[in-house]
């Protein structure tokens, strides 16, 4: 007989879904498959029988620092990847990403009003699923501090019912237009590699000898973290007497690419290798995944059945109306390539999932530039839209 305790069936969990979603994820329907976002949908799975079944294997609680340190994982090795080539790529198109950045956040705000108003929702639990469809945590923060006691819990309920579909259809959306449009990969992985020169970083910079502390890049990982977590502690007043902060994942973000840009600190050297930061990106991708899914999983068939599948579909239409629109002003009118314009709908939407099945699919980093420079401005406009949308209502 086995004996286990209950930390080890913390790691049989993790493991299972591991293994489990990136088996699914590998199966592909015409070139498109779930890749790593599979084991969003299978900690969902486990999060249910967590509830269900509370006294078996699926009954151990998964950390939450599983998912936080996921996500400053993966932002900060896509600062590292980026951070040579984003202020040339920032230079080169900033009006349009703060454009687009802007245009997608408002779209969804106005989108989630329209809902509010002819399906007579409270403003708080439609926030909520904006927040969810936008996969946006810190416009979920917000949303749920505007709200107040009473309400907030309608923000949960929301947020829990969108979250799904917001990963699954940014993760799908990325794949299929490039098929859809019989996109040339190639001439498109061109463009965008045109836009994003790279900068000669570290030693190649400066012409002199710099100081490596260990070989992995770990210390600068960690140091960025550092820093970037303080960064976003700091709060800023806004009117209403609301707060805005970068958060655990602007903050390590923003340094990261400062970090990756420079390549130093003084004499010490901190670039990462690529083998070091792509890893740490799938890790931290996973991981956060995982966390967030197991999460959602735990309320999700009860909530759903309590508040009626049209909540799932108000959801969905948050996430889809403001992508389309993203998509169609970077084409149409922003005259962005597929790939900058698909790397910018990741940031605009604040798709941590989608960038990382972007890369993947489009075989470059190159994308995560735009994604870097679109990201800062969906945040803040997230944080704002979500708080007046609930004190509107």
């Amino acid at each position: 007989m086995f004996s286990f305790s209950q930390a080890t069936y913390v790691l049989l969990n993790i493991f299972m879904i591991l293994t489990i979603g990136y088996l699914i994820g590998r199966i592909e329907i015409k070139g498109v498959g779930l890749g790593s976002a599979a084991i969003f949908l299978v900690a969902l799975v486990f999060g249910h029988l967590h509830t269900a079944f509370p006294n078996t294997i699926f009954g151990a609680e998964m950390p939450k620092l599983l998912q936080n340190l996921g996500l400053v994982f993966f932002v900060s090795s896509v600062g590292f990847i980026a951070g040579p080539s984003f202020f040339h790529n920032l230079k080169a198109n900033a009006k349009s990403y703060v454009l687009l950045g802007l245009v997608i956040i408002v779209t969804g705000g106005l989108t989630c009003f329209a809902v509010t108003k002819l399906s007579g929702i409270d403003a708080a639990l439609s926030t909520g699923l904006l927040s969810g469809a936008l996969t946006s945590t810190p416009g979920f923060s917000a949303a749920k501090d505007a709200a107040g006691a009473g309400r907030e819990a309608l923000v949960s309920v929301g947020q829990g019912i969108a979250y799904p579909f917001g990963v699954i259809g940014v993760v799908l959306f990325v794949q299929l237009m490039p098929k859809i449009l019989r996109a040339d990969m190639d001439a498109e992985r061109a463009k965008i590699s045109g836009n994003s020169a790279t900068v000669a970083s570290g030693s190649e910079k400066s012409g002199k000898k710099l100081f490596n502390i260990e070989e992995f890049g770990l210390m600068p990982v960690a140091l960025g973290i550092l820093a970037g977590i303080l960064l976003g502690s700091v709060n800023i007043p806004l009117p209403g007497g609301s707060k805005f902060s970068l958060g655990n994942t602007g903050g390590p973000l923003i340094v990261a690419l400062l970090l990756g840009h420079f390549g130093k600190i003084g004499r010490i050297n901190m670039t990462v290798p690529k083998t070091t930061s792509k890893f740490l990106r799938e890790l931290g991708l996973v991981m956060f995944l995982l966390g967030a899914g197991f999460d959602g999983g735990k309320e999700f068939v009860s909530v759903l059945a309590q508040e009626g599948p049209i909540l799932f579909v108000y959801g969905a239409i948050m996430t889809l109306v403001p992508m389309l629109v993203g998509y169609f002003v970077a084409s149409k009118l922003l005259k962005l390539s597929l790939l900058n314009n698909l790397g910018s709908i990741t940031g605009g939407m604040t798709s941590t999932p989608a960038l990382g099945t972007l890369i993947s699919s489009a075989g470059t980093d190159d994308v995560a530039s735009a994604y870097a420079a679109t990201y800062p401005i969906a945040l803040v406009s997230v944080i704002l839209v979500c708080q007046f949308l609930v004190l509107l209502g």
